[in-house]
C-alpha cells in the first residue's frame, strides 16, 4: 500500500497537478491539507473518476483535510475531540478513516503565527487534544498514523540554517516538546529519504527563491505506532513536485507499506 501526504496549498488551485500526480504516483491512500475550499466546493467528481472514494473536513477559504483512498474508506471521523476553538471557530483541521485495514488521521496543525500571539497557544492547546485524541485511536495491532503538515520542525537538522529562526516558531523548545508528547504516545517519526541533497525537507517558501536553493524544512510528518512502523519498506519526499509553475510550497511526504 502507497499511502502519502501533501499539503496543497489549496486544492482549487492544485487540482491539475494533483489529478495528475495521483494518476503518475500509484498512491493508494493520500493525506490532503489546507484545501483551502468548502466541502460543497471540493472535486469529489473528478477524483472519483481516476477511482479514489474522498472524505472531506472543510469550511471555507482557509484551512481544510481531505482523505482520498482507493482500498475503500470506513468509520470517517471529522474533526479533533475535545480540540480547542479559535476566536470562537472550530476550524476544520482534522480528519480519520480505516482504509485498507490501515488507520489514518489527516491533520493540519495550526501555524503559531508568533511566540506572542495567541494563535501560538490554541497551537500547543491543538497538540495536546490531538495528543489524547491518538492515544485513544493508536492502541492495538492495527497499524495506525498521523500524518500531515505539522508546523513543527523536529530538530535543527530539520530546517535549512537554524540560525535563521532565532525566536520563531517552528523551533521553539514548546513546540517540539508537543512533538515529543506526541511520540510519547507510542508513535514514531517514519523520516523519509530525500531525493535529492542530504536532508529530507518538505515545504520551501515561495519567496527569495528558497526552493532553487535549498532553503527548507522538514515540517510535513508522519507519524506511527508500531504496526505502521514495522510495515514501512520505504518512505521519501517527491521533490519534483514542488518544481514548476503552479506548485504548492509543500512537496508530497509519500510512505511504501508491505502489509
Amino acid at each position: 500500500m502507497r499511502i502519502a501526504t501533501w499539503n496543497v496549498n489549496s486544492i482549487t488551485a492544485r487540482l491539475p497537478r494533483l489529478l495528475a500526480w495521483l494518476e503518475n504516483s500509484g498512491t493508494d491512500v493520500l493525506c490532503i491539507q489546507e484545501t483551502k475550499c468548502s466541502a460543497e466546493q471540493f472535486p469529489h467528481a473528478e477524483l472519483r473518476e481516476l477511482g479514489y472514494e474522498s472524505a472531506v473536513n472543510a469550511t471555507g477559504r482557509w484551512n481544510g483535510v481531505a482523505l482520498l483512498s482507493k482500498v475503500g474508506m470506513e468509520d470517517v471521523v471529522a474533526g479533533l475531540t475535545g480540540g480547542p476553538l479559535y476566536e470562537g471557530v472550530d476550524e476544520p483541521r482534522a480528519i480519520s478513516a480505516t482504509c485498507g485495514g490501515v488507520r489514518v488521521w489527516s491533520v493540519y496543525v495550526p501555524n503559531g503565527r508568533e511566540v506572542a500571539h495567541d494563535h501560538y497557544g490554541y497551537k500547543l492547546d491543538w497538540f495536546r487534544a490531538l495528543t489524547t485524541a491518538v492515544g485513544q485511536d493508536a492502541a492495538g495491532d492495527r497499524p495506525f498514523a498521523v500524518l500531515g503538515d505539522y508546523n513543527v520542525a523536529p530538530t535543527d537538522a530539520d530546517v535549512w540554517d537554524i540560525a535563521a529562526f532565532d525566536g520563531l516558531t517552528h523551533v521553539s523548545a514548546p513546540e517540539r516538546a508537543a512533538l515529543e508528547a506526541l511520540r510519547a504516545a507510542g508513535l514514531t517519526d517514519v523520516v523519509p529519504r530525500p531525493l535529492k541533497y542530504d536532508h529530507p525537507f518538505t515545504y520551501w517558501d515561495y519567496r527569495q527563491l528558497a526552493f532553487p536553493k535549498n532553503r527548507g524544512m522538514r515540517i510535513d510528518l508522519v507519524y506511527a505506532n508500531p504496526a505502521f512502523q514495522k510495515a514501512v519498506k520505504d518512505a521519501y519526499v517527491d521533490r519534483e513536485e514542488r518544481k514548476g509553475k503552479g506548485a504548492s510550497d509543500h512537496a508530497p511526504v509519500v510512505v511504501d507499506l508491505e502489509l
